[in-house]
């Protein structure tokens, strides 16, 4: 890379590269929300019509087996993790795996809140993932598809056992709809519509799969569950959050929003054409990565590298001897540059990860504008060396 000062000419027509919530589908209007079932019960029966078409369409798109369940709950990914967590830890030994932030803040729900003492945790640093050969498949485990403030992703599926007793929770709200999920592995998926849809927060959903039912059906955790985590009552299923029947009021202008998302992915395909966007997003990415003298991607293997939270780190020399501080100085300076150019929004890297960027590279995301986004980075990062040179 020259350090070229001369900012380019072409810029993103879209600058929204944030990782949540992500940019909206192209050709995204507020006139796609005018249908919205505002001012009527989300319990009426055109209400319960909406929420069971999100379910619907989400299935059919995802490929979700027919026996598993999928439900709309409150609180975001977030909450659907909570809920997994508190509803059906306690009865195995757990083995939960960490490797990012939010692996890391599962991991304190664990050991701090629910207070499990036969919680085995298996770590890594940002850029790499835990041994999945040590995984104990006889107990439960709750990991990330996709870590998305590290851009560290598991490869794939086949190193969790078929033949496992233990419960397999996954959270894979910035994998879904991005990433191929094998269904059969996993027990319970957790996800958001803000991420690959590019949907309006607060409202996550829930996959369960009959062996996470019958766990629900049979075990009663030994903790009290607030109204919002209660997936079961009586020794039964609450089968009715699977069926539009929200535990809590939703927003119909979300659920609109995520009706829009789900109808834009049919048109271009459905889960294969969703793919097939991230990956190319991704391959620009690491088309441009391989001739950078001053970046590099976290994610330490190629298959571990996320196609939706893509993480770059600074590998330049003058960078590396800077202090903590300033790197960080550095790598928000950066940020900003961009952002005050207007050709990049919200790309900063996570508060608790190495200082570098985070470029969102989901299916919303156009290619040409990723393609277009790649000199100005190298434009702002020659722009703030110069300057920081200058005081450092």
């Amino acid at each position: 890379m020259s350090e070229n000062l001369t900012p380019p000419i072409t810029k993103p027509h879209r600058p929204h590269f944030s990782s949540g919530p992500c940019a909206k589908r192209p050709g995204w209007s507020v006139s796609v929300l005018q249908d919205a079932y505002v001012g009527r019960s989300h319990r009426s029966e055109g209400g319960k019509v909406k929420l069971k078409q999100v379910i619907e369409l989400s299935k059919k798109i995802l490929g979700v087996p027919a026996d598993y369940r999928l439900g709309i709950v409150p609180a975001s990914d977030t909450g659907a993790v909570e809920m997994a967590l508190w509803s059906l830890l306690g009865k195995l030994p757990l083995d939960i795996l960490a490797w990012e932030s939010f692996g890391q803040e599962w991991v304190k729900d664990v050991v701090d809140e629910l207070q499990l003492d036969d919680a085995r945790i298996l770590k890594a640093p940002y850029g790499s993932l835990p041994d999945l050969a040590q995984v104990d498949f006889s107990h439960d485990v709750v990991f990330l598809w996709n870590g998305t403030t590290s851009g560290v992703r598991v490869p794939n599926g086949d190193w969790i056992r078929c033949d496992r007793t233990g419960l397999t929770i996954c959270d894979a709200t910035s994998a879904v709809f991005a990433m191929d999920i094998p269904w059969d592995k996993l027990d319970v998926v957790t996800y958001s519509w803000q991420k690959v849809l590019g949907g309006e927060a607060q409202h996550g959903v829930i996959v369960l799969s009959p062996r996470a039912v019958e766990r629900l059906e049979t075990y009663k955790a030994p903790r009290p569950l607030p109204k919002l985590f209660r997936l079961a009552q009586k020794g039964k299923l609450i089968e009715g959050i699977f069926q539009g029947d929200t535990i809590n009021t939703p927003s119909m202008l979300c659920v609109e929003d995520a009706l829009d998302g789900l109808k834009w992915a049919e048109t271009i395909g459905g889960l294969p054409g969703l793919i097939n966007r991230a990956q190319a997003n991704l391959a620009a990415m690491a088309k441009w990565v391989e001739q950078s003298s001053w970046a590099n991607f976290l994610a330490e293997k190629p298959e571990t590298r996320s196609c939706t939270s893509i993480c770059l780190k600074i590998v330049d020399a003058w960078f590396t001897e800077l202090s903590p501080e300033q790197q960080g100085q550095c790598a928000k300076k950066l940020a900003k540059t961009l952002e005050k150019q207007q050709v990049a929004y919200d790309i900063a890297s996570y508060r608790a990860a190495p200082p570098g960027i985070r470029i969102w590279g989901g299916a919303t995301v156009e290619t040409a504008d990723i393609e277009a986004l790649l000199p100005w980075l190298d434009w702002a990062y020659a722009t703030v060396k110069t300057e920081m040179k200058e005081v450092v």
